[in-house]
């Protein structure tokens, strides 16, 4: 579907296919335009000769390294190769060397992977976000008997990615997709600002009632303007902890990477005076947030709920004061305001009052171009 989708968004088709046949893996491949639920959409066919089903990576990679590919494209293939074994040595408890890819190291997932990373590259694609991932549900067959969806190569794969179910009860991510899109995508959320060049439909197998079974992407160009990002917020009601330690916590939680923690007084059931303890977390580092919140305070329930969050392009701008150099942090609208940490240091160092060290900041700074 992935291929389908870059190829329907304007991946040249033969350097896909050029590219898989010189694997020399008795596969070969042809696009085809097809509807699913009335929205046109190109579907990526395999044809597979060779019946070899079980492969280990070292031979997937002299198959990759043999092959006509750019060197981002082989960098990119054994890359997303190598992360799938992992996850399957990690489920299996084996080393990796022992692991038999079965399906995912057959003919016509060589040329799953193998034709996402051509197509990106021949896309000159330099940036890959996700949107949250729909894993479906059910069970499916596999070499190792029936398995619940998600498939175990699968959750382990998207360990700390976000995720839900929806539709058809039926596998709707498999390991293979799931090693691409957590191997190649910086990130997952809503899609950024950016000047919308093009999109692709890549067609799954089925034809679903209850969507259109697509996969589309989307391809642009950054912008200025402001940026959205989807954030997970994490909220507890604390009335019975020392507020050294829930300052203690909020330290903890900001060096672990939250974008914002916050404390926020409040009265509870029966006139308990209490804090609010809310967490804004990227969505890839929520559950590990939440774990340091019930790690650190004595909360025993939280609220996690999704957010959008607008973020303004900022700038930094370096002055020169009297007392040492201070950043000074301007948004996209103007707005400006030195430091704090910055200040602070040179306010330490040199005796003078904080206040004092931020009026002539602001003073550098506004004056700089006169």
């Amino acid at each position: 579907m992935l291929v389908g989708a870059l190829a329907d968004a304007g991946a040249d088709r033969d350097v896909i296919t050029g590219a898989i046949a010189s694997l020399d893996i008795g596969a070969t491949v042809s696009f085809e335009n097809v509807k699913r639920c009335g929205i046109a959409a190109t579907k990526y066919h395999v044809n597979v000769h060779d019946a070899q089903a079980h492969r280990h990576l070292a031979h997937i990679v002299k198959i990759i390294n043999r092959g006509n590919l750019s060197e981002r494209a082989q960098h990119d293939a054994i890359a997303v190769f190598r992360r799938l074994g992992e996850a399957e040595a990690a489920v299996h408890q084996v080393p990796i060397d022992h692991v038999h890819f079965h399906e995912v190291g057959a003919a016509d997932s060589i040329s799953d992977i193998v034709g996402a990373c051509v197509a990106f590259d021949n896309l000159r694609v330099d940036h890959i976000l996700s949107s949250p991932i729909n894993m479906g549900s059910g069970t499916v067959n596999s070499a190792h008997g029936v398995l619940p969806v998600p498939a175990p190569a699968t959750a382990r794969l998207l360990e700390n990615a976000p995720v839900y179910a929806r539709g058809p009860a039926v596998e709707l991510t498999t390991p293979t997709g799931a090693a691409v899109v957590s191997q190649l995508a910086e990130s997952y959320g809503v899609i950024p600002s950016m000047k919308l060049l093009r999109t692709g439909y890549g067609a799954g197998g089925h034809d679903f009632k209850e969507h259109a079974n697509v996969l589309r992407v989307v391809l642009g160009e950054r912008t200025e303007a402001d940026e959205a990002l989807n954030v997970a917020v994490i909220e507890a009601n604390i009335d019975d902890l020392n507020p050294q330690i829930l300052g203690y916590a909020t330290e903890r939680l900001l060096a672990q990477g939250a974008l914002d923690v916050t404390v926020q007084p409040l009265l509870m059931k029966k006139d308990r005076p209490a804090n609010l303890l809310r967490v804004i977390a990227r969505p890839e580092d929520r559950e590990m947030l939440a774990q340091m919140v019930f790690d650190e305070t004595s909360t025993l329930g939280l609220r996690i709920y999704e957010a959008e969050r607008r973020v303004q392009k900022r700038s930094w701008v370096e002055v020169e004061t009297r007392y040492g150099k201070v950043r000074v942090k301007v948004s996209g609208q103007g707005n400006y305001a030195p430091e704090f940490n910055d200040c602070r240091e040179l306010a330490i160092a040199s005796g003078v009052a904080l206040k004092h060290i931020i009026a002539e900041a602001t003073s550098a700074y506004l004056n700089r171009s006169k």
